[in-house]
């Protein structure tokens, strides 16, 4: 397809959604500038796959629109080696037999999936910055961080989103038991707050984070209804 085409195309979604190229731009990971440039003045010549595929994504259009192949069979599905890799665009998670305690501690249990769970790869890039790989899904114990987290709720965990840490929810490691927690940092020290959203239960502020394991960033909940 045609650069001028595609930039056209794409500058007119961008002003149609009310968006800007800097967000835009940081949305793919790239400096602000990033997309005017390719929008203006056509640098890059092309939009790698990468980017192209989130925007696609983002705008709810094919990707044969920003220049991408006209195949739908083409879409990239990253799956954990030795698990099976589908045309609809699916990863699959294991459930592991383990289980984070939202209360004083629990020892982890042997790491064997109990399941396999199968998400939408476009949903698992929109909510994980990391890879698919690095994603396991495990159960909550306890009532400590009630109401966000309840016992038995599932979480899917992101092992590779732990060395940028922020204020959010977390599985830690300490004296081989596994905690859920919420973690707060400090602007300025970059000491850390360990607490429960349960009030009942104790936290622990001005945490020196050399000294927390952290397993990896919660970023989905899932639970069951009675």
């Amino acid at each position: 397809m045609d650069s001028f085409a595609i930039r056209k195309r794409l500058d007119g979604l961008i002003a149609s959604r009310g968006e800007d190229y800097a967000s835009l731009s940081r949305r793919l990971g790239r400096n602000p500038t990033y997309i005017q440039q390719f929008v203006k003045r056509g640098v890059p010549r092309r939009l790698s796959e990468t980017d192209r595929r989130v925007l696609a994504e983002h705008f709810g259009i094919a990707e044969r629109l920003l220049g991408g192949p006209d195949d739908s069979t083409a879409r990239a599905v990253v799956a954990r080696p030795g698990l099976v890799q589908r045309n609809e665009d699916y990863v699959l998670i294991p459930q592991l037999a383990i289980g984070a305690s939202a209360g004083p501690g629990v020892e982890p249990g042997e790491e064997t999936p109990l399941a396999t769970l199968a998400f939408q790869a476009s949903w698992v890039r929109s909510v994980a910055n990391g890879r698919p790989e690095a994603l396991s899904v495990i159960n909550v114990e306890g009532d400590s961080m009630l109401p966000t987290l309840a016992d038995g709720d599932q979480i899917l965990v992101d092992t590779d989103d732990r060395e940028r840490l922020r204020d959010g929810i977390y599985v830690l490691r300490t004296d081989d038991a596994l905690l859920v927690k919420r973690l707060s940092v400090h602007p300025a020290t970059r000491r850390l707050t360990i607490r429960s959203d349960n009030d009942a239960y104790p936290s622990w502020d001005d945490c020196d984070p050399a000294g927390v394991t952290v397993i990896g960033r919660v970023v989905w909940v899932g639970r069951r209804l009675n």
